[in-house]
């Protein structure tokens, strides 16, 4: 379970997060949604400490989230992160690119060498395969299509073989029926890894195709959260026409 407990963010002056506080259960699917500059993305980076809250707390699985390296090193272990643009080595390979998922398990001399272990190339080429890239595996990573790099960038998420994966605009610079392709293996990996998923997305419908649980965002606030087993997409389009006053 993730626990966000007030917490709030600021650039320069701006608010990103205003005392946002909500509860994502273990081994769901859940969507933020909302306009651009909501928050989202900077929420979920806070999750796995990429970005420092300015206040509040963030609890997973009882650990909180510290602003000790070590201890924030031992945390991201079980929080894997998928992105928008990738974040690939264009010109290493996809199984390089993939084993880069294990090394918060390497010791840092051999890590700097690459000298990863049996173990790691194994993990390395079973998530190739089950994201159906094994054959691709010695190829360099930047001559895939961005449905491919997109597919190599969630392998590499699981060699990290976390208990949450993060994926911030997962299929916003791929076509749609790419994007219908990498949702579903998303959603079939949560359910087969048992693992929490947590989206951003804009598209209403496809987070209620996609997720059990929507957290509505805008202007650095929640707006509301839905289950969407019994929510229509016209309530959650509501989440674009609310504006709260950001103080």
């Amino acid at each position: 379970m993730i626990q966000i407990k007030k917490v709030s963010k600021s650039y320069v002056g701006e608010v990103v997060l205003n005392s946002i506080s909500c509860r994502i259960e273990r081994d769901t699917s859940t969507v933020l949604l909302g306009p651009s500059g909501a928050g989202k993305s900077t929420l979920l980076r806070c999750i796995n400490g990429m970005v420092a809250i300015d206040s509040g707390e963030i609890v997973v699985d009882n650990m909180p989230l510290s602003s000790n390296l070590e201890k924030l090193r031992e945390f991201r272990k079980s929080i894997g992160m998928v992105f928008q643009q990738f974040n690939l080595i264009k010109r290493a390979s996809v199984l390089e690119n993939v084993l880069c998922g294990r090394l918060s398990y390497t010791p840092v001399l051999p890590s700097l060498f690459t000298k990863f272990t049996n173990i790691d190339y194994e993990l390395a080429c079973h998530y190739l395969d089950k994201v159906g890239l094994y054959d691709k595996r010695l190829q360099r990573a930047g001559q895939l299509s961005g449905g491919q790099q997109q597919r190599v960038s969630i392998a590499r998420a699981l060699a990290q073989q976390p208990k949450i994966l993060l994926a911030d605009e997962p299929v916003a610079s791929l076509d749609p029926k790419t994007s219908i392709s990498i949702l579903d293996l998303l959603r079939n990996i949560r359910e087969e890894e048992k693992i929490s998923l947590v989206l951003t997305l804009h598209n209403v419908d496809l987070a209620m195709k996609y997720s059990r649980k929507i957290i509505g965002l805008n202007r650095g606030r929640i707006i509301a959260q839905y289950d969407t087993s019994n929510t229509s997409a016209r309530e959650i389009d509501d989440v674009y026409n609310t504006y709260p006053e950001v103080c």
